[in-house]
């Protein structure tokens, strides 16, 4: 099976890479949004996904991994909500700013740089790679 390639966005202060990292895994709740819902929803064990942090910092971050695909969300308390379980895989050796992607040929193109609002978006492998190699993390995919 085909592996896709996602990024996650969130704000450091409601959950950091760091509290990710010492929970180990964690369920992708509290998306209120249909079309990173469906991104949700296409989402499967083992695909890979860069994490962005927004506010203030704007960078992503780290990269993990699905761990158990789509199923309804257990924060919702009204509507069709999906969650998904991420486990992180490793800190990026040097953070990708925003303003990185944004100048980025490849990367520019990106639902980050062009949907700021939207919080879980896929990417290409491509553009997946030259994050990890923006990143100065080299990775086996």
């Amino acid at each position: 099976m085909a592996k896709t390639y996602w990024l996650v966005k969130q704000e450091p202060e409601s959950y950091s890479w760091s509290t990710f990292v010492k929970e180990r895994i964690t369920a992708w709740t509290g998306v209120r949004n249909f079309q990173a819902r469906n991104n949700l929803r296409t989402m499967k064990k083992g695909d890979w996904v860069c994490f962005y942090h927004s506010g203030d910092e704007k960078q992503v971050v780290g990269l993990a991994r699905v761990e158990k695909g789509y199923y309804p969300d257990p924060t919702a308390t009204e509507g069709d909500w999906s969650c998904v379980d991420l486990a992180p895989v490793r800190a990026f050796k040097k953070p990708v700013p925003l303003s990185a992607v944004k100048s980025d040929p490849l990367l520019k193109q990106t639902a980050l740089a062009r949907n700021s609002r939207l919080s879980v978006s896929p990417v290409s492998e491509a553009e997946f790679k030259r994050l990890l190699e923006l990143a100065e993390t080299p990775f086996s995919i």
